[in-house]
């Protein structure tokens, strides 16, 4: 262990001295302009550990990854230090004074690793017999305030790894042995995901997040509750952000679409076309959209005009598997829940708010896994600047809708 310790360290290290963003010998840097990589990195470093990693073709394409939140890839960028910075993050709570917080540390970050069910009898966010409500509602600590230990890299990977156990609302408990693994794409390793013909005329930045879950306790099951690998997002949210998300009617007729997890998404908020829901991302209203797997497609995305950023996410998805509730009740039919979901943040009854930031999310399966059985899901986020007729293009390629009926949908 002490040796795994030392690597970490030492990768860190090596790491961050060698991916400073816009660092020149013997000249001071110029101050770092707010919505930049180059100011979020600066402030990161200055509260936190933090690993830089970037693409293996592609010199302005980072991420900015954090051990001790639990390996979050906080943010990134397709265009160097001077560049976008596309990840939402919580400058409030990582440079406050406070301790940790009650009910939820909520760093940020654009993609975390989290464990579901968050609500019903077999979730691991409430205690057994307490209430579904916020006093009541924890979240655990392994997907909270746990550091990762980082056991591998180079300069354009890192991998993870936490072991630990948990608990659900009906007393079955989950020995864990997780990793995740984080790796910035290449140019062409992104053509090839996306399937589509070249990136001329954009720059662009993606990366991936595998993750794998090994139960190292006892056999797990159904009836007493199982758990999924649960990827979110957090993004900067503009009054005219659109969430895109396909979906297919192969496998059911009827659109598997839940809109009320926070009571219903008003009208002009949510608008559904043939192939599409369409969903704001303005930061403004506490809402989330949900598509079970019969109907989800893997992928999804989203496009802030403002600033000219297509950003896409790529998924693993089994569209005959079973995905569980995370809704706070009991459930009749906890295992029908769903692959895909977007959230858009917005105050309380209080007139308090975490964010503001939209999220895109995605769940593995839930299955009842033996006795050394592995668990895996990965989870890909794209970001796309450039040429407007290019960006077009890709959009409709992979979200089946261009940006005219994007901008256009909620208006």
């Amino acid at each position: 262990m002490h040796k795994i310790h030392l690597l970490a360290a030492s990768l860190l290290l090596l790491f961050s001295c060698q991916n400073t963003p816009g660092k020149k010998d013997n000249a001071a840097p110029a101050p770092a302009v707010k919505g930049t990589f180059a100011y979020d990195l600066d402030f990161l470093k200055k509260n936190t550990e933090t690993l830089v990693l970037k693409a293996p073709d592609a010199e302005d394409a980072q991420i900015a990854v954090v051990p001790a939140y639990q390996a979050r890839v906080m943010t990134s960028t397709a265009g160097g230090g001077t560049g976008n910075s596309y990840g939402w993050i919580n400058y409030a709570r990582i440079g406050g004074e406070k301790g940790y917080q009650a009910h939820i540390n909520a760093w940020g970050g654009e993609d975390r690793f989290w464990i579901a069910p968050e609500g019903g009898q077999y979730s691991v966010f409430f205690k057994k017999g307490t209430a579904f409500d916020y006093e009541h509602w924890q979240t655990p600590g392994l997907i909270d305030t746990a550091r990762f230990e980082m056991v591998d890299g180079d300069a354009s990977h890192a991998v993870f790894n936490k072991k630990a156990s948990l608990e659900n609302y009906s007393g079955a408990r989950f020995d864990l042995d997780i990793t995740r693994k984080i790796t910035v794409l290449s140019k062409n390793d992104i053509i090839s995901a996306l399937h589509i013909k070249d990136l001329n005329g954009i720059k662009c930045v993606g990366f991936e997040s595998s993750n794998i879950v090994i139960n190292t306790g006892a056999d797990w099951k159904k009836d007493q509750g199982t758990i999924a690998i649960w990827n979110l997002g957090m993004f900067n949210p503009t009054d005219k952000t659109t969430v895109i998300a396909p979906f297919t009617k192969a496998r059911s007729p009827r659109l598997l679409l839940t809109d009320d997890y926070f009571g219903k998404v008003p009208a002009g908020r949510m608008a559904v076309s043939d192939s599409t829901v369409f969903f704001s991302g303005d930061g403004k209203l506490r809402s989330k959209i949900g598509i079970a797997p019969a109907s989800a497609k893997p992928v999804a995305g989203s496009f802030d005009p403002e600033k000219g950023i297509l950003t896409i996410i790529q998924f693993d998805l089994d569209p005959a598997g079973d995905y569980l509730k995370s809704t706070w009740k009991h459930h009749d039919d906890p295992y029908h829940g769903d692959a895909f979901n977007s959230y858009n943040d917005g105050p309380v009854a209080d007139g308090t708010q975490l964010g503001p930031f939209y999220e895109l999310e995605s769940t593995s399966p839930a299955p009842a896994l033996k006795s050394g059985g592995k668990l895996m899901h990965r989870h890909r986020t794209f970001h796309f600047e450039g040429d407007r007729a290019a960006l077009d293009q890709l959009a409709k390629t992979v979200l089946g809708v261009g940006l005219a009926q994007i901008t256009s949908a909620l208006q």
